[in-house]
């Protein structure tokens, strides 16, 4: 299966979804249709007020370096963008030239979702995308790609990086293990490694482990860390674990436009979101939610889950008229292509920090009665 086959949302996609009296939350299209944080509004509220040295020059944008340097124990550079698209395709030029290419999972967004902006950033590298049953590239068919690439002249692209993406666009999620084999091939090769991290805080809240387990101790160059979905209004971050490689990063954001005068409103919003765990509790509940609806999801009679459950997103088949019931109660979701050999249509549900149990609730007792 291809994300790249992903259709457009089905029911209310408004952000109340529907009966907005029984204050239930309808939308399950995405992690990007929530508020943003009461937290990080407060925080860029407070923010607001005097002036502060601009591109970066201010406390803000000091403290966030500082706060990641300590959160991932070791040190490294930080550069704030306000879109996942901009941070991955930024990361991605400073690890990949022209001529290069960069492996990814066939599902990968960079592959699917970017309207070729990695391709644009890295004026012309090629994405090589592997297949895949879970979005989680195999060591073996790794080992193939690069001995494949090891054999390749000058006529062909130069495979320069590795890109994973944790969590990844299935909902499943590397863990330390597999990720510092994969990682450990492509440092062997010559690569660099770039992470797209838009759900790496629902990765941390499954594993259970340190944000450093799973990045730079696990062979990660670059970090892409999403905090949109997660809370912030428009936040995102490029952590720079090799340094060496953050040396030309600002002229590459100026370049690119992503250098915010008043960068004090990006940082702040980061600072806020990493301050006193809040990104992690976020994390948590939006893993616990998704939990509990692919728990109620399993009960239901019809249901097929391809995937298992280890992230926020849940992957379900079900037969088309609990769709139109779902549709008819004002719920939103994406339609996938369905498997073959299964009867019933593929969708996704996105659980969100705001998702509660009354709203997945009530989105399995629609489900429930349906005769």
């Amino acid at each position: 299966m291809n994300q790249n086959t992903v259709e457009q949302p089905s029911g209310d996609t408004s952000a109340s979804g529907g009966d907005t009296a029984a204050h239930i939350r309808r939308n399950f299209a995405s992690d990007n249709v929530s508020p943003v944080c009461p937290e990080i509004l407060a925080a860029l509220n407070a923010a607001s007020t005097g002036s502060a040295s601009s591109y970066g020059g201010d406390p803000w944008t000091e403290k966030l370096e500082r706060r990641v340097c300590e959160i991932f124990e070791t040190e490294a550079r930080v550069f704030p963008v306000s879109t996942g698209t901009a941070c991955n395709s930024l990361a991605l030029s400073a690890l990949c030239p022209p001529w290069g290419a960069v492996l990814c999972d066939e599902s990968a967004h960079i592959n699917n979702e970017e309207c070729g902006a990695p391709e644009f950033f890295t004026h012309g590298a090629k994405l090589l995308g592997l297949p895949s049953g879970d979005g989680r590239i195999s060591p073996d068919l790794l080992k193939r790609a690069l001995e494949k690439a090891a054999s390749e002249g000058s006529h062909s692209s130069k495979v320069s990086a590795l890109s994973v993406t944790q969590a990844t666009e299935w909902g499943t999620v590397y863990r330390p293990g597999h990720l510092r084999e994969i990682t450990g091939m492509a440092r062997d090769a010559g690569l660099g490694v770039h992470m797209d991290g838009a759900r790496l805080v629902n990765a941390l809240a499954f594993l259970d482990c340190s944000p450093a387990e799973i990045t730079w101790r696990s062979g990660v160059d670059i970090l892409s860390l999403g905090a949109t979905k997660s809370g912030a209004m428009a936040a995102e971050m490029m952590v720079v674990f090799d340094l060496a490689r953050a040396e030309e990063m600002d002229r590459r954001r100026k370049r690119a436009g992503h250098i915010w005068s008043k960068q004090r409103f990006l940082s702040v919003q980061l600072l806020a979101w990493l301050g006193d765990d809040l990104w992690l509790r976020n994390g948590r509940i939006a893993n616990e939610m998704a939990a509990r609806l692919a728990r109620g999801l399993l009960r239901q009679p019809g249901a097929v889950m391809p995937f298992d459950t280890e992230s926020n997103e849940v992957f379900v088949v079900l037969p088309e008229l609990l769709l139109e019931a779902l549709e008819a109660a004002g719920f939103g979701f994406y339609r996938w292509v369905t498997p073959p050999g299964v009867d019933g249509t593929l969708i996704r549900l996105v659980t969100g920090y705001d998702t509660r149990a009354e709203d997945v609730d009530a989105l399995l007792e629609v489900l429930a009665a349906v005769e």
